[in-house]
């Protein structure tokens, strides 16, 4: 068995070593974790920049987030020469992992890819993300490493002029009769000097794709597609821990290695777990403020960057909300530490102080393009891969807290599901390509594409398609309703280092083969069901429907409606409980008291005994899905889907 295990390691060297990758070492002594050997530490080295822009350039990219840098790299490689200019008070690139202090990624992973064991499972999308990866630690790495990769895959390229800390970019607009099209920007330099800055592409890499809303671009905003537009996910600051040496690292470990709970482990970069603050710490602010178990990412200097303050009601594309998020935060961190010390001895050393935040707040969500394609959560469900892809997610869809009373939710985890290219492509306006968070997802699959590697994909992807659609003189529209040029683009995707062949999934989960699964791609598309079990893709199709239950989704189904400025549920299905003699959230959910409850939730005037017969009229639910029901006196979460999707669809909705 030992001699399997040691075999086991060499290979992985080999095979890494063979595969072009930098020297990796698997730390068997502390039980695995896969890491890049790296200097402790680093001095941070400067990024060339300008002092002014040229009055042309073939692409800008503006924000020097990940993805902005990502973008620069692409189109910098394909012969364009561009700018990459940033509007924060920047002075070094990285933006929410070396600014935002983010310092554990969210990785995209490839599950279905044979690998060895005791290896990394092989990331999705690589290209320009897998170069970076390959220049930090590991699962989580420094700051100061991560912005020096940048810089130095920046620095390579001759093509890329950056310019920092502007006052203001906004975009030079072109309005038309059909469109508007987007042909620079205009730049107040730190200086205060004016440029108007001709380009012949415009990439919107900032975190909340400010210069689409300035252009004109369609947006919802936060949770608005599900009726609910002033409700978004938390903002968190980071901050950092002092004294964090190996000394505590190790009894970290120790302690969670121990805990022995779901979703708690540590490794040489990485520590997530300490579930206890959930459930037992007190807030300050109890109405503003949250705190989940902390992701703690190691840095090279004995000190550590934990994620897990969690801030509501904050505007993150408003400079006065966030800095109200900070103000918050500072009130909170002597009550975080003071709950360490006491419940952990492994902290009993380390100290924080209220300057140790990160210098830009973490915004999780703002705004939502309306692209020429928005992604769905029935794509995430289904797996899907897109005719036009341009990189795959595989991330858990992970919806942070909302408010005090929120616990958040992971909504499921797929295996690998397309990102296509008509989702960085903005409705109206062109000229111009969105990539990152704020790209065109609805509310629940940017839950999982939101995720900074996804971003890069869409990043590289952009700034490929920004030299195709130069070349043959057509917009990013007209490239987008390119089957042939979208197949070229992939083609050079995929010489860069990126993988966006076609897909087919190798095995289906057991949930896509269930005879109620029209009916559960209805109810994820509404956020009625969520995945559950070690996997996340149990979505309990067969476990017992109660009429609570029913009732509680109409009322959901009525709100993301009504929102959308419909008003085909204009009665109330809460009235349907009056029939239930038991406990509504126990008893069994009858085909007749889920009819009623539909009636009611209509407006319809009819009585239960007639309410079966009243919806099958009315086209509102099918015989084929009566002729599925199992037992018609004790109905299933999957049958109670299919019922409401027949009601959905009759008022025009497709699944």
């Amino acid at each position: 068995m030992l001699r399997n295990k040691w075999f086991i390691l060499v290979l992985s060297f080999v095979v890494l070593l063979g595969a072009g990758a930098p020297v990796l070492y698997y730390k068997e002594k502390y039980g695995g974790g896969l890491v890049n050997e790296t200097p402790d530490a680093q001095t941070l080295k400067p990024i060339k920049t300008v002092s002014k822009p040229k009055d042309s350039y073939d692409a800008v990219v503006v924000g020097t987030d990940p993805e902005g840098v990502a973008a620069a790299i692409s189109a910098a490689r394909n012969g364009l020469k561009t700018l990459l200019v940033d509007g924060r008070d920047r002075e070094i690139l990285g933006g929410l992992m070396t600014l935002g202090w983010l310092n554990t990624i969210d990785l995209n992973q490839d599950k279905e890819q044979n690998y060895v064991p005791g290896t990394q499972v092989p990331l999705l999308n690589k290209g320009i993300f897998q170069e970076f990866y390959n220049l930090i630690e590991g699962t989580s790495f420094d700051v100061t490493t991560a912005a020096n990769a940048f810089h130095k895959l920046v620095g390579n390229e001759p093509n890329i002029d950056v310019l920092l800390k502007t006052k203001s970019i906004t975009p030079l607009v072109n309005k038309g009769t059909d469109s508007d099209l987007v042909e620079g920007v205009a730049v107040t330099t730190e200086d205060g000097q004016a440029y108007n800055v001709k380009a012949k592409s415009v990439i919107d890499a900032t975190q909340d794709a400010d210069i689409a809303a300035a252009a004109g671009v369609p947006f919802t905003i936060g949770r608005e597609d599900l009726g609910d537009k002033d409700t978004k996910m938390a903002v968190t600051v980071v901050f950092r821990m002092k004294h964090v040496d190996a000394n505590v690292w190790q009894k970290i470990r120790k302690y969670l290695a121990e805990d022995g709970r779901p979703d708690t482990d540590a490794d040489e970069r990485s520590a997530w777990g300490y579930v206890d603050f959930n459930s037992k710490y007190e807030p300050v602010n109890k109405e503003r403020v949250r705190v989940r178990g902390p992701n703690i990412g190691r840095q090279n200097d004995d000190t550590a960057l934990l994620n897990m303050i969690q801030i509501f009601g904050i505007d993150g594309a408003d400079p006065k909300s966030r800095a109200e998020a900070y103000e918050l935060a500072k009130s909170e961190l002597p009550n975080i530490m003071a709950f360490f010390k006491k419940n952990y001895p492994e902290f009993a050393s380390v100290e924080v102080d209220l300057e140790d935040l990160a210098p830009e707040l973490y915004v999780r969500e703002t705004r939502h393009m309306q692209g020429m394609y928005r992604l769905t959560m029935i794509d995430v469900l289904d797996n899907r891969d897109q005719w036009d892809r341009i990189g795959f997610g595989s991330y858990t869809v992970d919806i942070q807290r909302t408010g005090p009373k929120d616990n958040g939710q992971e909504v499921m985890k797929p295996i690998k599901y397309a990102i296509p290219f008509r989702s960085i492509v903005p409705q109206r306006v062109d000229g111009l390509l969105v990539v990152g968070r704020s790209a065109s997802y609805d509310t629940l699959p940017h839950g999982s594409a939101r995720v900074i590697p996804t971003g890069m994909a869409e990043g590289e992807a952009a700034g490929a398609a920004s030299k195709l659609a130069i070349d043959n003189k057509l917009t990013f529209r007209k490239l987008a309703e390119s089957k042939e040029l979208i197949a070229k683009l992939q083609d050079n995707l995929n010489k860069q280092g990126m993988d966006v062949k076609a897909y087919t999934l190798k095995e289906k989960p057991a949930y896509m083969s269930h005879k109620t699964y029209p009916g559960l791609k209805m109810a994820i598309y509404f956020n009625l069901a969520a995945g559950r079990g070690e996997k996340g893709i149990d979505f309990e199709l067969d476990n017992p429907a109660n009429p609570q239950r029913i009732v509680n989704q109409l009322n959901s189904v009525k709100k993301v409606v009504t929102g959308k400025g419909t008003n085909y549920l204009k009665g109330n299905p809460n009235d349907a409980l009056a029939a239930i003699k038991g406990d509504a959230k126990t008893e069994p959910l009858t085909l007749t008291q889920a009819a009623y409850s539909i009636t009611k939730a209509i407006g319809l005037n009819v009585s239960a005994d007639k309410a079966v017969a009243e919806l099958q009229n009315k086209k509102l639910l099918t015989k084929e899905t009566i002729a599925l029901i199992a037992d018609q006196k004790k109905l299933t979460y999957g049958e109670v889907y299919m019922i409401l999707k027949d009601m959905l669809e009759s008022f025009g909705y497709r699944f």
